[in-house]
């Protein structure tokens, strides 16, 4: 979450900037955003079609491809993994 935060926080900063400087900025206008989200909802309406179509449950479809590709994964908390590289060059071993 904290990686929105951070992202809507450089967003905010970059469009202060923008006003400072008295410039446009490059952003589509509202219409067109609405356009791409009426885009993003109407793939959807194949997957959950066919799905009901095979008599299974709406919650199918929702699950399995709707909700993943409408919000995406939201991320972990904590680090990723980290290689370790020894002095010989191999990872993951002690040297």
């Amino acid at each position: 979450m904290k990686i929105y935060l951070l992202s809507l926080a450089v967003g905010l900063l970059v469009g202060i900037i923008y006003g400072l400087l008295n410039v446009r900025s490059p952003a589509p206008p509202v219409i067109a955003l609405a356009g791409l989200l009426g885009i993003l909802v109407g793939e959807q309406i194949v997957p959950l079609a066919k799905t009901i179509w095979a008599k299974e449950p709406a919650a199918v479809s929702w699950l399995t491809h709707i909700k993943p590709h409408m919000f995406g994964h939201m991320p972990k908390g904590g680090q990723a993994p980290v290689d370790i590289v020894s002095h010989d060059g191999t990872t993951g071993g002690q040297s």
